[in-house]
Formats: C-alpha cells, sequence, structure tokens
C-alpha cells in the first residue's frame, strides 16, 4: 500500500483501520494484541517516511507488527493470520519481501540493524535500517551489546523505541516535554551540528564547559544514557501523533548518523477494554469483541497449573527453595509464587542468560533454584547452563515449559530442540513427566537432586489422564505393561500418545515409561531387547541428538543389533505455525496415523 501521498487526516484514518482490522481478526483467531494495537500509529508513520521496498524494517520479536503486515499487501489475507497455511503472527521473509527478517525471540533487532547497516556501507548503497522495538526489549543486554558498537561506528540507523510501559518521562512533566519538543525540531539539531563544529575548534576548558551545559539540560530527560554511547536520543515523543512522528522521523533520516526516537504509547490503544499495562491483554486466545470476555475453557489442568500449585507447595514446606523466569511469570506460572515470596522468587526480565547464570551461586550456597523458562527461550542462555551451571555441578533445576509443538506461534517458538541440545553436557540429567502425578513426583526428585536437572512439559495439559506412579529414582525407568513382540517407548508427553495409538493397533503392546534420557535405564533396556524386538519411539522433540538417538547410540554401545527401531520424533526441519492438531496431521503424528506405520 502506497501512503506517500497520504495526507496527516488521511493516515490518521488508515490507522483507525487498521485498528479495526487488528481487533476484528484477533478476537476470532487469537494472537497479539495490545501492544500492536500501540504500535500502529508509529508504523503507519515509519511506511509514510521511509521505504519498505528498500529500507530495512526490522522488528523486535515482531508480535507487534501486524499494521506492518496490513500495509504490504496483505489486509486481504489477514484473516488467516496464525492460522495453518495462513500468514504468520511474526516477520517472515519467505511470506513477504517486505519482512527484512525472522524474529520471535526478543532484544535482536539492534544487532540486526548494525548488521544491515554494516553491508549497506560496504555496497554503498542509500538505504537506512530502521529497527523497532519495545521498552521491554531493552531490558536484555544483548541491546547494549548492539549499541555500543553502533555508538562507536556512527552508522546511519534509526531506533524507534516504542514504550508502552515505561514511566522514565512522568517525573519531568511538562518541562521534558518541552524540551524533547524541542531537541526534535530541525532547528535545534541544525544549531547543535555548528555549535559542535565551533566547540571542537576551541580550548578544552571552553569545550568541556559547552558540553557540561548540554548535559544539565539532558538530565532532565531519559536521553543521557543513549547520548552517552554516542547516539544521538529525540523524544519523549508522542506515540500516536502522527504529525508529530513524521516530523521527528524526517529529522532522524536526514542526520545520517544513529538516532534514537523515544516514543510513548498506549498498549491497547483504540480498544478501552485493553488500553493500558493489564498483562492478560498482551497475547490473547479468542475472545468476544463487545465484552473482552474469552469463553471459558474446560478440560484438564494445565501442565504449567500443576508446575505452580507444586512449586507454592515446596517453597512452603522449604525455604532454601528459591526460584527464577525471565519475563514470563503468567506464562511459566511463576506468579504465584512471586507474589508470595518475593524475596525468593524473581522475574529477571528478558534476561535468560542472566537468569540462569544468577542461579548458580545460590545452588552454591545450599539453595534449591528453579530456572523456568520456556525451552525455545532456554536456548538463549545455553552458554551459561554449560559454564556457569553444569562445569560446576551445581544442583539447578530447569523447568522447562512449552516443550513440543506450540501451535500457532510457529518456528521460533516450538520447544522441540531441548532434548538435543541438553543431552550433550555433561553432569545434566534429563527427565520427564506425563501426567499430573508424575508431574509432582518429577518436582520433588529435582528438589532432592544435587546436580544439574532439566525437566519438560507441554503447552496446555498432559496427553495421558492421571494415574498413581512410583517416585523418580535416577536413571530408572517405569514398565507400565507387558506385550509380545512390539515396545512402545515414551518419553514426557509422548507416554499419552503412546497410550492413545496402542488403542488403535491390533496388537498386545508392551509399553516403557522412559522416565530418564540421560541417564538411561540400561538394565532395563536390555532385559526388554530380549523380549521385544520391534520398538518404536514416541517424544516430542526433534530426532537429531534425541530420545531415538539416544537409545540407537546405547543399543550400538551394547552390540544389540538385532532391534528394529523406529522413532516417530520431528524430522529436521523447522516446524510451521498454525492449530497444533493441524500441525501433528501435516506432520503425519496423529494417532490414527502413527497406527498406520506400526507393522
Amino acid at each position: 500500500m502506497d501512503i506517500k501521498a497520504y495526507s496527516v487526516e488521511e493516515l490518521s484514518t488508515l490507522a483507525e483501520n487498521i485498528r479495526q482490522k487488528i481487533l476484528e481478526t484477533v478476537s476470532k483467531n487469537g494472537g497479539h494484541l495490545s501492544s500492536t494495537m500501540g504500535a500502529t500509529d508509529l508504523i503507519v508513520a515509519m511506511h509514510k517516511v521511509f521505504d519498505a521496498g528498500k529500507d530495512p524494517f526490522i522488528f523486535d520479536v515482531s508480535h507487534q507488527s501486524y499494521a506492518h503486515k496490513l500495509l504490504t499487501e496483505r489486509w486481504d489475507d489477514f484473516d488467516t493470520l496464525r492460522q495453518f497455511g495462513g500468514i504468520s503472527g511474526y516477520t517472515k521473509p519467505s511470506e513477504s519481501p517486505y519482512d527484512y527478517y525472522v524474529a520471535g525471540h526478543s532484544s535482536t533487532s539492534i544487532s540486526l540493524a548494525v548488521g544491515a547497516a554494516k553491508a549497506i556501507a560496504l555496497k554503498g548503497e542509500d538505504r537506512i535500517p530502521i529497527a523497532f522495538i519495545g521498552d521491554g526489549s531493552m531490558s536484555a543486554g544483548m541491546v547494549y551489546e548492539a549499541l555500543n558498537e553502533l555508538g562507536d561506528r556512527k552508522y546511519p540507523v534509526i531506533i524507534i523505541l516504542n514504550d508502552n510501559e515505561m514511566s522514565i518521562a512522568k517525573p519531568i512533566g511538562a518541562i521534558s516535554k518541552l524540551l524533547s519538543q524541542t531537541m526534535a525540531s530541525p532547528f535545534y539539531q541544525k544549531f547543535k551540528t555548528k555549535v559542535e563544529k565551533v566547540v571542537d575548534m576551541m580550548p578544552e576548558g571552553t569545550s568541556y564547559i559547552a558540553k557540561r551545559l548540554e548535559e544539565s539540560f539532558k538530565l532532565i530527560t531519559p536521553g543521557i544514557l543513549f547520548e552517552e554511547m554516542g547516539i544521538e536520543y529525540i523524544g519523549p515523543v508522542d506515540g500516536h501523533n502522527i504529525e508529530a512522528l513524521i516530523e521527528t522521523m524526517e529529522v532522524a533520516k536526514s542526520l545520517r548518523k544513529p538516532v534514537i526516537i523515544h516514543a510513548q504509547t498506549t498498549k491497547g490503544k483504540g480498544y478501552e477494554i485493553a488500553e493500558g499495562t493489564k498483562e492478560h491483554w498482551h497475547g490473547v486466545s479468542a475472545f468476544d469483541l463487545k465484552t473482552g470476555e474469552t469463553p471459558k475453557k474446560t478440560g484438564a489442568k494445565s501442565a504449567t497449573a500443576i508446575f505452580s500449585e507444586t512449586l507454592v507447595a515446596l517453597a512452603d514446606a522449604d525455604e532454601k527453595v528459591v526460584g527464577v523466569t525471565a519475563a514470563m511469570p503468567s506464562g511459566t506460572g511463576m506468579s504465584a509464587v512471586i507474589e508470595k515470596y518475593p524475596e525468593r522468587f524473581w522475574d529477571v526480565a528478558i534476561a535468560e542468560q542472566h537468569a540462569v547464570a544468577s542461579m548458580g551461586p545460590l545452588a552454591k550456597e545450599g539453595f534449591k533454584p528453579f530456572c523456568t523458562i520456556y525451552s525455545t527461550f532456554l536456548q538463549r542462555g545455553y552458554d551459561q547452563v554449560i559454564h556457569d551451571i553444569c562445569l560446576m555441578d551445581l544442583g539447578v533445576a530447569f523447568a522447562m515449559d512449552r516443550a513440543g509443538i506450540v501451535g500457532e506461534d510457529g518456528e521460533t517458538h516450538q520447544g522441540v530442540f531441548d532434548i538435543s541440545f541438553l543431552r550433550a553436557i555433561p553432569n545434566m540429567t534429563l527427565l520427564a513427566p506425563y501426567n499430573e502425578t508424575s508431574m509432582k513426583k518429577v518436582m520433588v526428585f529435582a528438589k532432592g537432586y544435587d546436580h544439574p536437572c532439566a525437566f519438560r512439559y507441554p503447552r496446555g495439559a498432559f496427553i495421558a489422564e492421571d494415574a498413581d506412579v512410583p517416585d523418580y529414582e535416577l536413571g530408572e525407568s517405569h514398565l507400565l505393561k507387558e506385550g509380545n513382540n512390539i515396545l512402545f517407548i515414551g518419553y514426557g508427553n509422548g507416554v499419552g500418545r503412546a497410550k492413545q495409538v496402542s488403542e488403535l493397533v491390533k496388537a498386545d503392546i508392551a509399553m516403557l515409561d522412559l522416565r530418564f534420557v540421560k541417564p538411561l535405564d540400561e538394565k532395563m533396556l536390555i532385559d526388554l531387547s530380549k523380549k521385544y524386538k520391534k520398538w518404536f519411539i514416541f517424544s516430542d522433540s526433534v530426532k537429531q541428538g534425541g530420545v531415538g538417538s539416544a537409545i540407537l547410540e546405547f543399543l550400538s554401545q551394547k552390540q544389540i543389533k538385532d532391534i528394529s527401531l523406529t522413532t516417530f520424533e520431528y524430522d529436521d526441519a523447522f516446524i510451521t505455525h498454525g492449530n497444533t492438531k493441524k500441525v501433528e496431521e501435516s506432520l503425519g503424528l496423529l494417532p490414527e496415523q502413527l497406527a498406520k506405520k506400526i507393522v
């Protein structure tokens, strides 16, 4: 959509239409709402000032990029948002040439913009990267690594800081607003450039005094941090005043150096029910547009809820139990324990590396840390898992929520790699529950285990119904059922899937809950190899380095050569977004599909 010739009034009307389109679609499909509604005016102004077909538009996390999608030839397809075969809820270059980079994890945008700026400079092209980042993403250290280089190298990069929660400007009121508007004006920027040239030629003392005078004014604005890093700061500006945004972006564009535009926006802008810092409106399921109410879900308790309840109980019973999460207290079920014991449980914001490393000393000092992070986000703290926890053999328990396919969030969020990347680490123990009781017993085991361990569990409820299970003992599996020639081996939620498949197969199937993929129950596997010659593996994880791989390695080491092993783990490909059942059907992993493969 070419909006270069639009007037401010036409742009404002367009922004309202975009918000309405987002509301109608997300209320039906679910998705991210409050942040993307708040970002709409900023994105409209971006498309007015910059060229999305030429300039790299780099959205941090990219969950707030819906307006960008609607402005780039996806209006008619927008009702397929997050649906299987439809458009992604995140930026995706394979979907559109206007999406410069894949994004789904936070705090990468400024690094990407610096990289793009380097390439543009080397190619001698007239393009400028624009990084769009929210205030929450500014809590990650990676941002400041990128800012540090950018301020030193001085590449032309525009950073748009979408501030929808920070209160850094509130104490300074009208004075800050006046100064910020002045600093954003073309006159001020030209005047400042001329003064800097003159000051640089003056004696050292004069230069020092002039710079200190300017800094004394900046002390009452939020920009001093960025200015000290060598990045021009403009703001805060009203993120819903399209005319002011266009003027500010034009100024930033003309400077030909790194500039950060600090824009303040309201989450949920245009939908009163969701306006403000209401966490549950960040990512939503389908809801009633008139009332804002989401249909109540019935069914089994989620694995996250079981984790939350059990962690509170463990913390009640033992003051040495502590824990951390990285900006996902409600998503990981940590909210309740953080609220009850705020001095022992921490949300450290989007800082997975810090979250992991900081738990090491607590374990060293005799506490029992539970480090609770989504499987896909633990990837961000991999070095710390190796270097700061496992190398020291410290008793940190990693609770990995959202293991397996997570549905509509797609490639960047599927929790499928954790077994593979953790199994390679010395001193790490890997285990998994498959129902409510086993989840509680896994956590009891983890609490009493003085070495690193990690347990995984799915988004939503376990497949298997609850039933009593034995306590967990290191490296011991649990034979659920004897059979004839065929053995099903399930790990974690794979046990439930194995049970579903066994009910569809006309054969007497033996069933093993593997429990531990590291260490394996070698005695049990050797005994089973003598009776069962066809083994089938069920686990919500990738094949490379996964459960099947671990068992094949074991069979090879023991020279057991008469076992036919088939694993129903995921193939070597990133898994697309969409309804989980439809995604699994596309992968051939529904129970009725798997039953046909049991021969």
